[in-house]
């Protein structure tokens, strides 16, 4: 498990608010979606991801096995109304 030791254990992404839809884009891997909704916006990315490694040796990408997705969500402030 020594050669374990320097694997990612998680995939790394954010989302935020495009001009017209919530957009995914992968920290991690060459990933990027977009979805109207934010729960559309992250079926998508998981979607995504996992075509992307699939049939992938994740050690040989620099991940541990089974590695978990995870998102960081980009808000905006809300503006006060005076």
């Amino acid at each position: 498990m020594a050669h374990m030791a320097g694997l990612k254990r998680n995939i790394k992404a954010f989302i935020h608010r495009g001009q017209s839809k919530y957009v995914a884009e992968c920290l991690d891997l060459s990933i990027v979606t977009q979805g109207d909704t934010v729960d559309e916006t992250i079926a998508n990315l998981e979607e995504a991801v996992s075509l992307h490694l699939e049939g992938e040796d994740l050690e040989e990408l620099g991940f541990a096995p089974n590695p978990t997705l995870l998102v960081t969500l980009e808000l905006e402030t809300p503006t006060r109304v005076a």
